[in-house]
C-alpha cells in the first residue's frame, strides 16, 4: 500500500532533524574542546627580526588565553611565500595558523603572477594586529639631513646615489619606489637578503641611503652610526619624536608602511573561529600587550576580520598600481 504524501514527509523532517542531532553535537564539542594540543604559529620570516618578536609576544599571550601552548616555527623564504603556502594547505582544524604581513597579502600579489595562495580565498581572516613604521636613513657622510635636501642632491646627480632596502618586492622596497615616485627624487635601488645586510651596507657606505624599519634602525640611529631622514608613515613615531614625517615635508597624505596580521586556513569551523577572534580581541585590548608592542617599535592596530579583508581589497589595486609604474617584478 502506498504511503501517504503528507506522511512520508513527516518521516523526511523527522530523519533529518536525527541527522542533524550529531551535526550540532560536533560542532558544540569542537567549541568546548578547541584547543586540546599544543598550536603552530607560522612566522615567514627568519628568527631574531621584528615579525620574530611580534610573533613570539603574540604566541604566548595567545596561549594563555587559549589555554594550550602556541609555539613559533618560522618558515622564511621567497618573501613570507613559503610560509604563507604552508597555512594555505594546512589542514583547517585550528592548529596551523599565520602571522603575514602586508608583503604576504597586498605586495606579493602585486608583483607575481603564479602566486601557490589566493590572498582573501586561502585563508580564515581572524584580524590585524599591528602597523610598523618605515623611514629613510642616510650613511653619516652624506650631505644633507632632510627630505628636501635628499630631492634636490639626487636630482641634480642621480648617478650617484643609490638606496638599500631589504628585499625585491618587500614593503621598504614599495616604500622606497612610492617615495621616489611622490618627490621626484632620483636613485637606484639595490636589494639586500634581509635588514641587517641592509643597514651593515648603508654603515659601509655601498648605499648613500636605505629605506628599513623603525625596529631595525634606531638602535643604529641611536649609537650614531646612520642618520634619520624622515619616516613614511602618516605618523611620526614613537621611538623617534623627532624624524619628521614625508606629509609634514610637504607631500601631503603620504603613507607607507608595513603592518602584521592573524589569519588560518580556508574553511575553519566556525566555532574554532570564534574562539581564535576573541582571544586575539581580548589580547590586543590589554594595555600590558599594547605596551610591549609600542616598546619594539610597533603600533597597536587592531581590527576584525571584516577589516583585515577590507584593508587587502582597498591596498592591492594600489599596489599592482605601484608596481606597474616602477616596473617591480617578483616572478
Amino acid at each position: 500500500m502506498p504511503v501517504p504524501r503528507s506522511r512520508f514527509l513527516s518521516c523526511l523532517v523527522a530523519a533529518a532533524a536525527v541527522l542533524a542531532v550529531p551535526a550540532v553535537a560536533w560542532a558544540q564539542q569542537q567549541q568546548q574542546v578547541y584547543p586540546d594540543r599544543p598550536i603552530k604559529l607560522i612566522v615567514p620570516f627568519a628568527p631574531g627580526g621584528a615579525t620574530d618578536i611580534l610573533g613570539r609576544l603574540l604566541a604566548t599571550a595567545l596561549g594563555e588565553r587559549l589555554g594550550q601552548p602556541m609555539v613559533v616555527e618560522n618558515r622564511a623564504g621567497a618573501g613570507t611565500v613559503v610560509g604563507a603556502s604552508i597555512v594555505a594547505k594546512a589542514p583547517a582544524d585550528g592548529y596551523t595558523l599565520l602571522l603575514g604581513a602586508n608583503t604576504t597579502f597586498t605586495l606579493n600579489p602585486a608583483i607575481r603572477s603564479n602566486l601557490p595562495y589566493d590572498p582573501v580565498r586561502s585563508f580564515t581572516q581572524l584580524g590585524l594586529v599591528a602597523d610598523m613604521g618605515l623611514l629613510l636613513v642616510a650613511h653619516n657622510d652624506t650631505p644633507g639631513a632632510t627630505l628636501k635636501d635628499v630631492i634636490a642632491q639626487t636630482k641634480a646627480a642621480p648617478e650617484k646615489f643609490s638606496y638599500g632596502s631589504y628585499g625585491t618586492g618587500s614593503s621598504v622596497h614599495f616604500g622606497g619606489e612610492v617615495l621616489k615616485s611622490t618627490t621626484g627624487m632620483k636613485m637606484l635601488h639595490v636589494p639586500f637578503n634581509g635588514s641587517a645586510p641592509n643597514l651593515t651596507a648603508l654603515m659601509g657606505g655601498q648605499v648613500q641611503f636605505a629605506v628599513d624599519t623603525v625596529v631595525a634602525s634606531t638602535p643604529l640611529i641611536k649609537a650614531g652610526k646612520i642618520k634619520p631622514i624622515v619616516a613614511l608613515g602618516a605618523q611620526r613615531l614613537a621611538l623617534l619624536p623627532n624624524v619628521p614625517t614625508v606629509a609634514e615635508s610637504g607631500y601631503p597624505g603620504f603613507d607607507m608602511g608595513s603592518w602584521f596580521a592573524f589569519v588560518g586556513p580556508a574553511g575553519l569551523p566556525a566555532p574554532v573561529t570564534s574562539r581564535l577572534e576573541k582571544a586575539l580581541a581580548d589580547t590586543m585590548a590589554s594595555a600590558e600587550f599594547k605596551k610591549k608592542l609600542v616598546d619594539i617599535g610597533m603600533t597597536p592596530s587592531w581590527s576584525n576580520a571584516d577589516g583585515l579583508r577590507t584593508r587587502i581589497e582597498r591596498e592591492l589595486p594600489a599596489m599592482r598600481a605601484v608596481a606597474a609604474r616602477a616596473d617591480i617584478r617578483g616572478d
